[in-house]
């Protein structure tokens, strides 16, 4: 995996641009962000009742990386009525999945680039 394999699920402009384009700062901010969805995650099913909070805590975590879509899904599905609940919550999940395989391929480069040293 590498960072030829983003998906643009992740706008790492936008973190790189906040982190001031720190690696340092932005491994640790993306390592907190795949942290918060294993901790989550399993809470985004309407068969648990924090399914809100989860939404909620994942659309924070989202919007300061630079998800867009995932926190837009996951607003929506916080927002939205219990009818449709489910439905929403497969979009969050499925905007997730998408968002951790793009961290998961940015840190991939960052460790590549720190393998070769200071150019």
């Amino acid at each position: 995996m590498a960072r030829r394999d983003l998906t643009g699920a992740v706008d790492f402009g936008h973190l790189e641009a906040y982190t001031l384009n720190d690696a340092a700062v932005i491994e640790e901010v993306l390592r907190l962000f795949q942290h918060q969805c294993e901790l989550w995650a399993p809470l985004l099913t309407t068969g648990h009742e924090g399914w809100r909070d989860a939404a909620h805590t994942i659309k924070g975590a989202a919007g300061g990386i630079g998800a867009h879509a995932l926190a837009a899904a996951a607003e929506a599905a916080e927002r939205g009525d219990d009818a449709g609940a489910a439905t929403r919550l497969e979009r969050v999940r499925d905007q997730m999945n998408a968002a951790l395989m793009d961290v998961a391929a940015y840190l991939h480069e960052l460790r590549i680039r720190g393998l070769k040293g200071p150019n």
